[in-house]
């Protein structure tokens, strides 16, 4: 952990908005040992810092509060090994027709409702005053202000995803929720705009922690696919501990390897989206097969039109706009909000606004209470391209239809596998679109999976109560063994398929390997072999058999012959795959073992990697100031194997003139890095190239960065 990471709840975020400077400063300063010796040579040569918070669980840090200058003091301290500066950024949030927990709590047969189970909602805080959410919640933490009140930012900047997220898990009042007797904990570390430090995460998830939460919620995240970012750390120490920890995949859909950290952690149970049947509707351009998604934004009317247009192009809407009447606008994600993008195009007379995004993905938004009466809609980066170049360019007029859509992956759901450790995720799917609960002062719906992740927290509770003396490993694999697969969604869509909350709860038969993440295969003969257990939690005996899988070329599975599991027996059973890479295509190769118990069908499945896949190189890729000393910037990354040499340029935004090369490095191990550069006399916007020789093949990467003046 070397500097600031932000995380974004799992909704849609606009841009940045740093805070207004003050006198003092709040920063939580990593140690290399336990922090009480720190704070009492703080407390006698530092008086005028405030010790705020210690943390000696997670991580070893203390939260101090003090003037910029005082503070530059603890930066020299040689037990002082990171120092990270607390900011926030804005979010918005999704506003759509609901779902009800109602609808999957009525699947529940028996009468758990999570009593005397604690679940500690990591987030923006809880409006704790609100009538539903009130008689349960018990308590918390805010690392963003370090006080005990965890109260929604209810002003400036105001929130409301915590209060939602806490509604799914334990509403109590006219909502009920999946648990709706829990005990709520909220642990704020999100603050104004819904954005925080990972230390502040990691912070919350120490407190979460010491106050002997059962079960933690994390709909929050980042964009780096990768294993060992300092929040999937975090996470892992919690299950180490003995705290269940659930965590949202991402919003980042529908493309490959797009979990990001925490939803990494190999230990946390990692929820996808799924998406209710429905009439969606669907953009098509004449002479294109490709049907394009539409993501309603927050407050649009729905995308009802049932005629054909021409599509006007308005860039990111910097620019001043001709008539737009009669035509669909197309604007690219960028500075400007998008509520100011929809009224300069309503102004003009447009009878709909598409927003496409500027990284890959889907991404969700709002009008930000603005009401018109045009529909404004997302797009992926690659759909936005496809219309600029099939419909703009060759002045296509575009239609829509309507799909009647079964039960399905939602398509802004993060897909895995994960870089370096190349396991499957997510785990499994809850609902996540249109999901009604609880916000400061009534009551919304809201869609991602930060909607899908707080489902699976409430059904842990009800499994907690019925099984009191469950670990986090065996809450998680009766979460997936129970799960049930969703048509036409592979592994690295759904994992296990849609949680059943019947077969959570009281399952019949329990994997302790639910999956099989056999990684990346490099040798020309791969043999592995993996032990399952399985037990029969039921009082008749079953049945147990599989059948052979349509095989690959190159491809072979050794599975155990049908035997006969007594009533409460368990046995280790072998399953073995082998592999000849010359026989294999490149990629991904995924799919299901099925296995028959009794007439009950359960689908494992497999996952592994030849040689190469189309999982980008370098991910999360920051360049921040650091806060003691305006020359020297600190960068970090993720790389996903390891590299020949890595090369980092600066490039000016708009004109691409060349700064200089920042970083250049040779021999690379995978794995996070981070370093330290001198830059000065640049400010602005410029495009960081990041360059990575593997193999002898170059890969060329491009982040946006902004170097703040002096």
């Amino acid at each position: 952990m070397r500097f600031l990471l932000l995380f974004a709840l799992l909704v849609s975020l606009t841009g940045f908005a740093p805070p207004e400077p003050t006198d003092e400063v709040t920063i939580i300063v990593e140690l290399d040992q336990s922090p009480q010796s720190f704070v009492d040579e703080i407390e006698s040569r530092l008086p005028r810092i405030e010790v705020v918070a210690q943390y000696d669980t997670i991580f070893n840090g203390v939260a101090l509060k003090g003037k910029a200058k005082e503070l530059e003091k603890v930066a020299r301290m040689g037990t002082v090994m990171n120092q990270y500066p607390v900011h926030t950024y804005q979010i918005l949030t999704e506003d759509v027709d609901s779902f009800t927990t109602d609808k999957i709590r009525s699947n529940l047969r028996s009468s758990f409702t999570g009593k005397g189970v604690k679940v500690g909602i990591i987030d923006t805080g809880i409006d704790y005053t609100h009538p539903d959410l009130m008689k349960n919640y018990r308590g918390g933490f805010d690392t963003v202000d370090f006080d005990e009140d965890p109260m929604e930012t209810l002003e400036e900047g105001a929130t409301l995803h915590g209060s939602h997220v806490a509604g799914v898990v334990g509403a109590d009042g006219k909502m009920k929720g999946i648990a709706p007797d829990v005990d709520l904990y909220a642990y704020r570390a999100l603050g104004p705009g819904g954005m925080g430090s990972s230390v502040q995460v990691i912070a919350a998830i120490e407190e979460a922690v010491e106050d002997g939460m059962d079960i933690i919620n994390l709909s929050l995240g980042n964009a780096v696919n990768g294993p060992d970012w300092p929040t999937t750390h975090a996470v892992n120490k919690a299950i180490e501990l003995g705290t269940t920890v659930v965590v949202a995949a991402g919003n980042s859909g529908p493309d490959n390897w797009t979990v990001g950290s925490p939803a990494t952690s190999s230990g946390a149970i990692t929820v996808g989206a799924a998406a209710l049947p429905g009439d969606v509707p669907k953009l098509l351009i004449p002479g294109v097969r490709q049907q394009i998604d539409l993501q309603p934004l927050a407050g649009s009317k729905p995308w009802n039109l049932t005629k054909k247009y021409p599509v006007y192009y308005a860039g990111t809407g910097e620019e001043e706009m001709g008539s737009a009447k009669g035509k669909i606008v197309l604007f690219k994600r960028g500075v400007v909000p998008f509520h100011e993008k929809a009224w300069k195009a309503y102004k003009k007379g447009a009878e709909a606004v598409l927003i496409f995004n500027n990284e890959k993905g889907l991404f969700q938004g709002s009008l930000d209470g603005l009401s018109l009466p045009i529909p404004v809609a997302a797009i992926s980066q690659k759909s936005g391209e496809l219309i600029l170049a099939e419909a703009v360019e060759q002045n296509q007029w575009v239609a829509t239809n309507e799909e009647r859509t079964a039960q399905q992956v939602a398509p802004f759901s993060s897909r895995g596998p994960v870089t370096t450790t190349w396991e499957m995720k997510p785990d499994l799917l809850a609902p996540g679109t249109d999901v009604w609960s609880t916000v400061p002062g009534g009551f919304a719906s809201l869609q991602g999976t930060s909607m899908a992740a707080p489902h699976i927290a409430g059904i842990a509770a009800l499994m907690k109560e019925a099984h009191p003396d469950w670990t986090p490993e065996d809450m998680k694999q009766a979460l997936i063994s129970g799960a049930d697969i969703l048509d036409k969604a592979n592994p690295i869509e759904q994992g296990s398929g849609m949680v059943d909350i019947e077969e959570s709860v009281t399952p019949k038969l329990l994997m302790d390997k639910r999956s099989f993440s056999l990684g990346k295969i490099d040798q020309s003969f791969f043999k592995k072999t993996e032990s399952v257990t399985l037990k029969n939690e039921t009082d008749s005996d079953m049945d147990i058999s599989f059948e052979r899988p349509a095989l690959e070329p190159g491809e072979s599975w050794r599975l155990p012959a049908a035997f006969e599991l007594k009533a409460g027996e368990t046995t280790e059973i072998e399953i073995g795959i082998g592999l000849t890479k010359a026989f294999l295509k490149e990629g991904i190769h995924q799919g299901y073992l099925k296995l028959k118990a009794g007439e009950q069908i359960y689908e494992l499945p497999y996952l592994y990697v030849n040689q190469e896949s189309d999982y980008e190189k370098v991910s999360g890729f920051e360049l921040t100031r650091a806060w003691d000393d305006p020359k020297r910037y600190e960068y970090r990354f993720h790389l996903s194997e390891d590299a020949d040499q890595i090369m980092i340029d600066l490039y000016r935004a708009g004109t691409m003139l060349h700064e200089g090369q920042i970083v250049t490095e040779k021999k690379v191990r995978a794995g996070m890095q981070e370093g330290e550069v001198q830059v000065e006399g640049l400010s602005g916007p410029y495009i960081a190239a990041v360059t990575v020789v593997h193999n002898k093949e170059t890969f060329s990467y491009s982040f946006p960065v902004l170097l703040p003046s002096d």
